[in-house]
């Protein structure tokens, strides 16, 4: 029986509290909170959440409903320059904290996210 690393880690549960803790400090975040456009975050938690569930092997609404992901290109729109990354992979790093996960499925987040991070620079101003 194949296991997804979405099931390994808990599956939709964990997935929600991770970004929700991730959304947490981009809500009060000065560099990051102005590359969001919406007043409520929800949509881009939400947004966030189904892709990160999709990724690591969960259902497929992501794409059912938005189509192919496109990161550079949803992301284009804004400067995001190194100074955002490390913010970014700050409140990242608070939602992997809050769910505990073993070493090494960490690690083997840890390394998606940072690569995906500085793959999303898009500007050094």
């Amino acid at each position: 029986m194949v296991t997804t690393f979405y099931e390994e880690i808990g599956g939709f549960e964990t997935f929600r509290r991770i970004v929700a803790k991730f959304y947490e400090g981009v809500a009060e975040d000065p560099v990051l909170r102005p590359l969001y456009p919406e007043e409520d975050l929800g949509p881009a938690e939400e947004r966030f959440l189904l892709f990160l569930v999709q990724y690591w092997g969960g259902p497929t609404t992501y794409s059912d409903t938005r189509g192919h992901p496109r990161l550079r290109m949803r992301h284009a729109p804004f400067a995001v320059n190194p100074e955002a990354k490390d913010h970014w992979l700050m409140h990242f790093r608070a939602g992997l904290d809050e769910v505990q996960l073993t070493p090494e499925q960490d690690a083997q987040f840890w390394d998606y996210v940072t690569h995906a991070a500085q793959f999303m620079v898009n500007t050094f101003e």
